[in-house]
């Protein structure tokens, strides 16, 4: 079986301006996660800091929610519309977000979003109704846009055999603030609180934390970021492009059906994902009658497993790649998510609370893997389109997390753990199409691929190989 080509053969002379290897791109082809060295390594560190706040004033509510129901009369409708608002808003801008860094950089479009957003989080401590919560939730959403421009960055910092390494830390770390801020907001409101602060304001002073968090690292991203090792974004596309419109880089990638598909299985891995890290806490808090905090902690060990199991998935799918090609690629994919459907749908049947935990963890583990897993093939499917397919398939983990708490978590027509069992469900059917998937370079799960050896050693960035659309 070969071995997908995924990076071009490294120059002769390492240009001696870099501290990592880098290959004919000045891309990195070593990914050294403790070194702070510029540009890679830098850009690495602030891109998965910044998108970390992110996640962090994202769903800095949901741990929350249970004084902040009380507080503002919302009822359980309520609670279930503002979260589904909060992806809501999280689709359209990550599907905006793939264009703009395909035109401007990934540096400018994060802090930009960031700084956006910023105020938004602060008026967090203003709302006074049900249906100003349930638009604030919408706008909050709009900074997990800056996931997109993360692995674009990513992308354009390192070559093909780690970028499915760098993709999973850059995102895995980041994605931790959806736990983090399970642990910490509590602390926080409690901490106020100890200095005879009413509930009522408490909750409201603690979100200047998240909104001033996150603007401090949009302007450290400002001051020491560079968009591509060579330095400018905007001279880059200058050399390569040139005067190529916001309509024709989008088509490119809204052409290519394997961005659809990716779409649809990020959907149900990030997507299922965020809808848990919205309904964990107060799932356990309902079902299991723990006390806030210990809500939290239980809530904030999901997210916290993004240290590891998100970069595991990457380094699964670089591994797999060098030694079955793509199709090794794809087949851990399918088995990872698979297996995290399963233990989803577990979850949902688990009547203790130390046996949730449990399932829940190892639950945690698969499907944040899946996710590394996904985005270790979406830098392989259109170089020219990059930014456009990873917002397309960032996209669809937000609307993923959108339809699974539109549908099972809104309202009382399901019960929670029955809602979790479906979503597993949901989980297995829809991976499945993953078997579609078709490089002509590097094959797919079933097949080999349809190009000889002497094509596929010329890489995926040759004329046009790299855009295979589905009307060619």
């Amino acid at each position: 079986m070969e071995a997908e080509a995924e990076t071009e053969a490294n120059p002769e002379q390492v240009d001696h301006l870099f501290s990592l290897p880098v290959d004919a791109d000045q891309k990195a082809t070593e990914f050294r996660l403790f070194s702070i060295a510029p540009p890679h390594m830098l850009a690495f560190h602030l891109a998965w800091f910044s998108l970390f706040s992110n996640f962090f004033s994202t769903f800095s509510i949901p741990p929350l929610l249970a004084v902040i129901q009380d507080d503002l009369n919302l009822t359980d409708t309520d609670t279930g519309r503002a979260g589904t608002a909060a992806f809501l808003g999280s689709i359209f801008s990550r599907i905006a977000m793939g264009p703009i860094c395909d035109l401007v950089g990934p540096r400018i479009a994060i802090a930009t979003l960031s700084l956006i957003t910023a105020p938004v989080i602060l008026s967090t401590s203003l709302v006074s109704s049900p249906h100003s919560f349930i638009a604030l939730r919408f706008l909050t959403g709009f900074s997990l846009a800056n996931f997109v421009a993360n692995q674009f960055w990513m992308s354009c910092m390192f070559s093909g055999c780690v970028v499915g390494l760098a993709n999973g830390f850059s995102a895995g770390w980041a994605n931790m603030g959806s736990g983090v801020t399970q642990l910490v907001m509590p602390l926080i409101y409690t901490l106020i609180m100890s200095f005879n602060v009413p509930s009522s304001t408490a909750w409201r002073l603690a979100f200047i934390v998240p909104a001033v968090f996150q603007a401090v690292t949009a302007l450290l991203v400002l001051a020491f970021g560079q968009d591509v090792p060579s330095g400018s974004y905007r001279s880059l596309k200058k050399v390569n492009i040139g005067k190529e419109s916001l309509c024709k880089v989008f088509c490119h990638g809204a052409k290519n059906y394997r961005a659809w598909i990716l779409a649809l299985t990020y959907g149900f891995c990030f997507g299922v994902e965020m809808t848990t890290d919205n309904i964990i806490a107060q799932y356990f808090y309902d079902r299991f009658d723990v006390n806030i905090q210990v809500a939290g902690i239980i809530a904030g060990s999901f997210g916290m497993a993004n240290f590891f199991s998100r970069p595991s998935g990457g380094l699964v799918s670089d591994r797999m790649g060098r030694r079955f090609g793509m199709r090794g690629r794809l087949w851990g994919l399918w088995v990872t998510q698979t297996v995290a459907g399963l233990l989803c749908l577990l979850l949902g049947q688990v009547n203790s609370l130390w046996g949730s935990i449990l399932v829940m963890c190892a639950f945690s583990v698969f499907v944040q893997a899946a996710s590394g897993l996904t985005f270790g093939v979406v830098p392989f499917v259109s170089k020219r389109s990059l930014g456009v397919v990873s917002g397309i398939t960032g996209s669809g983990g937000t609307l993923g997390a959108v339809i699974t708490q539109l549908l099972l978590f809104s309202g009382s027509k399901f019960s929670k753990q029955t809602g979790i069992s479906l979503m597993g469900i949901m989980m297995i059917v829809c991976t499945l199409p993953i078997s579609l998937i078709y490089f002509p370079q590097s094959g797919g799960m079933f097949c080999g691929p349809s190009y000889g050896s002497d094509d596929r050693l010329k890489g995926p960035e040759t004329d046009e190989t790299n855009h295979y659309r589905l009307l060619q």
